[in-house]
């Protein structure tokens, strides 16, 4: 019998991450579950969600936290998380990298949300590619990332396994797009029914 594997989303709880935007995000899909698995009338959550680190001495990211630990997910989108600080610098990104370019070539969806554009540009998975992120970081990322044909008028960027998101409360809306990508658009509407949250600012998205 095939083995039935839960969606997982990873969040990248990298230095100076804002913690609001992953645990908001973290509750997002997990209202966004809980409500596919009623309309099913199952038991059985069909999105995960985790959080991967990089502590102490280990330069390889580690998951620090399941949404379900005792059940086996399969990573599909990994979600590069806001700043409030300045935007991750050349050195301290990485160690990152090559975990999330192995992730890009084995099929993950990879996404960011304002200033987390900066470690998603260092991966070189930018390249050639329209992206956004905050508007005030847009001369910053233009310098170091001049490959990329970024447009910060838009709040959210889809080009294909990429998915770019501007400003910091932009998560929600990135939050919605995956649900809908994973769980469909009724889904997605009664998510951002029961947390009020206005899905009709999705409509500003670019779609490659």
């Amino acid at each position: 019998m095939n083995q039935k594997y839960a969606i997982e989303i990873g969040l990248i709880v990298y230095e100076k991450a804002q913690m609001a935007a992953i645990l908001g995000l973290t509750d997002l899909l997990m209202v966004a579950s809980k409500i596919a698995a009623e309309r099913q009338d199952t038991t059985d959550l069909p999105l995960q969600v985790s959080h991967w680190e990089i502590t102490g001495s280990e330069q390889q990211p580690t998951c620090t936290f399941s949404s379900n630990p005792d059940s086996v997910g399969k990573l599909k989108a990994v979600i590069i998380p806001p700043t409030l600080e300045t935007p991750i610098a050349k050195q301290a990104a990485a160690p990152w990298l090559e975990w999330l370019k192995e992730h890009h070539s084995g099929g993950v969806i990879m996404s960011s949300v304002c200033a987390g554009a900066f470690l998603l540009g260092e991966t070189g998975l930018l390249s050639k590619r329209k992206a956004t992120t905050h508007w005030g970081y847009a001369e910053d990322f233009k310098q170091r990332f001049s490959d990329v044909d970024l447009d910060v008028d838009r709040i959210i960027i889809e080009d294909g396994d990429i998915v770019t998101a501007g400003g910091a409360m932009a998560w929600t809306d990135l939050g919605l797009r995956m649900v809908d990508r994973f769980l469909g658009s009724q889904v997605m509407n009664e998510t951002a029914r029961a947390l009020l949250i206005d899905p009709s600012r999705r409509e500003q998205c670019y779609y490659s």
